[in-house]
C-alpha cells in the first residue's frame, strides 16, 4: 500500500538537517538537481492505495539504489552506511537525523522488482537530464563489453556435482525414500579426479568423470518416479536433464543451474579468453563524455544492437539529435540507422575523401577510443564488473543503473571543482552571506591562487 504523505513540521526553531550541512558538498548539490517529483508520480500507481502494509517512501528507496552504485557498495552496506551519513539521508529525503537503518536490505531487491527496467529506465534518463546541454552531442561513439555473471567458471563437473546435490535436497524436503546417497561413493571419485592434468591421472579422472554424470541421471531418473507428474520441481527436473544431455559442442548450452540464461561470450581478449554472462551496449558522447545509451543483450552480432541501442538513446534524449556514431570494425556492415551515419574504420579513398574529410575521420576515430576507459569505470566504480542481480532483467536493471551512476558522478565531479558555480550558488541562494563573509570568501579564494589583490572592507 502506498503511505500517505505527511505533514512534515519544523521540530526545532534553532536545528535543521539541511542548515547543518556543507553546501558546496556533491550530494548536497545533487538533491537539488534531481526533479524528485517525476518518480512519485511514476511508481505511485505500482502500489495498491487502499491494502497492505504502508510502503517506504518512493523517494528513499530510489535514494538508496542511486548511492548503492555511486559508491559502489552492496545492499547491505548502502542501508547501514545511510544511518551513519547525513548526507546521505539528506539526497534520500529526510529533514532531521535519524540514527536507524532505514529499511532491511532485501527491501531493495523488492523494489527494484516492483518498478522494472522501465523504471531503472526513468531513473538513467534522470541523470543525463541534469548533465544540462552536455547531452545534446551530435556525434556519439558505441562500442559493446561484456558483463559477467555472479557464477564460478563452468566445468561439466560441477554443474553434475550441483546436481546430485539438488537431487537430495529436493528428496529431503519432500520427504521422498532414496535407494542410495552415492556420499561414499562421490568421496572416493572426488580423489581420483585430483590432478587430472598429470600424464598418469588423466584416464582415471575421465572414468570419476562419467561415474559422477551416471550418478546425478540415476538420481534425476528416480525423482521423477517419485514426484507427482505435475510437481513443482518439473522445471527444475527440465533443466537437469538438459544439463546432462548437452555436449560439448551444442549451442545455447546450460552454464549455471541458478543463471540458466547466461552466455559464453569470447571477445577476443588475450588475458580472458571466454566470459560468462551478458552483452552490452555503450552510447556516449564524443566530446563530453555523457553516457546517453546504455542497453543490455543476450549475445547477438554487434551489428545487430546498433538499432535498439540507437533508439533508446533517442528516446532517453527526447529528441533526435544524433547526427553520427562513429565505432569499432567489429560492427562492419552496418552504414546508416534511422538519419545517423555509422562510421567504422576502413582504408580512405583518395579519389572520392578529400583530405579535410579523411583528418576529421581520424580525429573522431581517435575520439571513440575514450569510450574504452568509461566502460573501465562503469565495471570498476559502479558494479558493471561482476552483475549481482537474478535474471534477464537484472541484467538490464544493473546496466542502466551503473550508467546512471557514472552520469550522476561525473556532474558531482564537476561541482565540485567548478568556482563559477559556488560563486553562482552563494549569490542566487534565499539566505544571501553577509558582506563581511562576502569579502572573506573572496581573499581566501584570491589568496589560494597566488594573487596580490586584495579586498577590504
Amino acid at each position: 500500500m502506498i503511505k500517505k504523505t505527511e505533514k512534515k513540521s519544523q521540530t526545532s526553531m534553532f536545528f535543521s538537517l539541511k542548515d547543518t550541512l556543507d553546501q558546496k558538498h556533491p550530494l548536497f548539490i545533487l538533491e537539488d538537481k534531481i526533479n524528485w517529483q517525476q518518480f512519485e508520480e511514476a511508481f505511485s500507481p505500482l502500489y495498491c492505495s487502499d491494502n497492505g502494509r504502508p510502503a517506504l517512501p518512493i523517494r528513499l528507496m530510489v535514494g538508496l539504489l542511486i548511492l548503492k552504485h555511486l559508491r559502489n557498495i552492496s545492499d547491505e552496506s548502502v542501508v547501514e552506511q545511510y544511518s551513519e551519513n547525513v548526507y546521505y539521508q539528506y539526497l534520500c529525503g529526510q529533514s532531521e537525523f535519524v540514527a536507524k537503518v532505514p529499511c532491511e536490505a532485501s527491501e531493495l531487491v523488492h523494489f527494484r522488482n516492483r518498478i522494472g527496467e522501465q523504471g531503472v529506465e526513468l531513473i538513467l534518463k534522470e541523470s543525463i537530464r541534469i548533465n544540462g546541454d552536455d547531452r545534446f552531442d551530435p556525434d556519439v561513439s558505441i562500442d559493446t563489453t561484456v558483463q559477467e555473471k555472479n557464477i564460478t567458471f563452468p566445468t561439466d563437473n560441477k554443474l553434475h556435482r550441483k546436481i546430485i546435490t539438488k537431487c537430495k535436497s529436493i528428496s529431503e524436503k519432500e520427504d521422498l525414500a532414496v535407494r542410495q546417497s552415492y556420499s561414499r561413493t562421490l568421496k572416493k571419485l572426488s580423489v581420483d579426479q585430483r590432478f587430472r592434468n598429470h600424464p598418469k591421472n588423466h584416464s582415471k579422472a575421465r572414468k570419476a568423470d562419467r561415474k559422477v554424470k551416471t550418478i546425478a541421471g540415476r538420481l534425476v531418473r528416480e525423482l521423477e518416479r517419485n514426484l507427482e507428474p505435475n510437481s513443482k520441481y518439473q522445471s527444475e527436473l527440465e533443466l537437469f536433464k538438459k544439463v546432462l544431455n548437452q555436449k560439448k559442442d551444442d549451442k545455447h548450452k546450460v552454464y549455471s543451474l541458478h543463471e540458466p540464461e547466461v552466455e559464453c561470450i569470447s571477445k577476443g581478449k588475450e588475458a580472458k579468453k571466454y566470459e560468462f554472462g551478458n552483452k552490452v551496449s555503450i552510447i556516449t558522447t564524443q566530446s563530453t563524455g555523457v553516457i546517453v545509451g546504455a542497453m543490455s543483450f543476450r549475445n547477438p552480432y554487434d551489428g545487430h544492437t546498433l538499432q535498439p541501442a540507437i533508439d533508446q538513446a533517442e528516446k532517453l534524449l527526447e529528441r533526435n539529435s544524433i547526427k553520427t556514431a562513429t565505432v569499432d570494425r567489429g560492427y562492419r556492415g552496418v552504414s546508416k540507422i534511422n538519419d545517423v551515419v555509422i562510421q567504422s574504420p576502413k582504408p580512405f579513398n583518395n579519389k572520392t575523401q578529400t583530405k579535410y574529410k579523411q583528418n576529421k575521420l581520424k580525429k573522431q576515430f581517435g575520439r571513440r577510443a575514450a569510450i574504452e576507459p568509461m566502460i573501465g569505470h562503469l565495471k570498476s566504480d559502479h558494479r558493471m564488473k561482476r552483475n549481482f542481480y537474478k535474471g534477464i532483467a537484472g541484467d538490464s536493471i544493473n546496466v542502466m543503473l551503473s550508467a546512471a551512476a557514472f552520469n550522476f558522478k561525473r556532474m558531482m565531479r564537476k561541482w565540485s571543482s567548478s568556482f563559477l558555480f559556488f560563486f553562482y550558488r552563494h549569490f542566487t541562494s534565499p539566505t544571501r552571506l553577509a558582506v563581511g563573509q562576502v569579502i572573506s570568501f573572496f581573499n581566501q579564494t584570491i589568496y589560494s591562487q597566488k594573487e596580490i589583490w586584495v579586498f577590504k572592507g
